[in-house]
């Protein structure tokens, strides 16, 4: 399977913009961690009304980010979903420079998502006293200040990619040999981008 197999890259404004809601971006995190959920699991997730998450399911699912997973369904009455994609969506500027308003999207979808990853790493920095000290030791927050080129970044970014993808194949692979001992969910956050001190 190829990377592009792996990921959804939006090209389609309208896609994009379905991302522009904070509870979607919530959903779609709650289920790409879950692999596979109904929207009452996802509503006692994010706290919220299943109705409306049902609601924003079916929006997702309108732009194929998410997709039906019946083999879960036990009655045939539970709607379950799963991602589509195994990496997720990605998204880039260049694809978005002939619409009118590309720019005023992909600053609001990423805006949201920086506010909701801001969200999660607040949220353990509040628990961590909770968690086990080996947890919080392996625990890191780093930035990095390299002087590159435009074109080193985006080599950069992508053998960044490559490595975390092996990390999650790596993760994954335990999970499904039943290998979860001693298992959590990690968030890496990282961003790259250009500044003038």
């Amino acid at each position: 399977m190829t990377d592009h197999d792996r990921s959804q890259r939006i090209t389609d404004l309208d896609a994009l913009k379905v991302f522009t809601h904070p509870l979607r971006i919530r959903l779609y995190r709650a289920l790409f961690t879950a692999r596979t959920a109904t929207a009452s699991h996802l509503a006692d997730q994010v706290d919220e009304a299943v109705s409306l998450v049902s609601y924003h399911l079916r929006k997702m699912a309108a732009h194929g980010f998410i997709v039906e997973a019946p083999e879960h369904s036990t009655d045939g009455r539970e709607r379950w979903w799963k991602i589509s994609a195994e990496r997720g969506f990605t998204f880039r500027n260049a694809d978005f420079d002939e619409e009118p308003e590309g720019a005023a999207v992909i600053a609001r979808v990423t805006r949201q998502l920086l506010a909701t990853r801001a969200e999660r790493y607040q949220q353990y920095l509040d628990e961590q006293s909770a968690w086990p000290r080996e947890w919080t030791n392996a625990a890191f927050s780093s930035e990095y200040m390299p002087l590159l080129n435009a074109a080193e970044l985006q080599q950069m970014a992508e053998e960044i990619g490559e490595l975390m993808q092996r990390w999650t194949d790596r993760g994954r692979a335990a999970e499904d040999a039943g290998d979860t001992a001693g298992r959590e969910h990690v968030a890496v956050q990282m961003y790259g981008f250009p500044f003038r001190p």
